[in-house]
């Protein structure tokens, strides 16, 4: 069984037992989350299309990690004008073990 989930303006494809890296979520490592907005439940029988949600579904998780990705640099450069901005990103995440999805 399989689901697709909407969170952080982002759509995944998530299973039971699998981890996944989503925006981050508040909470703390070790606290269960749901995940409400299921657009899609998929199972060997067949697919339930949500439109644009399916009723009653939802996939319930448990955080395992909270934490920032790798820093990304950002250089903007104008030749011959002098012009150089140098700034840094790191976007926080949180990790989810998917435990049950319920449909």
């Amino acid at each position: 069984m399989y689901a697709v989930v909407r969170t952080g303006g982002k759509q995944l494809r998530v299973e039971p037992g699998v981890a996944v890296r989503v925006e981050k979520l508040e909470g703390s490592v070790g606290d269960h989350v749901e995940l409400a907005e299921v657009l899609l439940v998929g199972a060997d029988d067949g697919a339930k299309i949500g439109t644009p949600l399916v009723a009653g579904a939802k996939v319930v998780g448990t955080i395992t990690a909270q934490g920032r990705g790798p820093k990304i640099t950002i250089f903007k450069m104008k030749r011959r004008k002098g012009y150089r901005r140098k700034a840094g990103h790191r976007q926080s995440y949180t990790e989810i073990r998917v435990d049950k999805i319920e449909a």
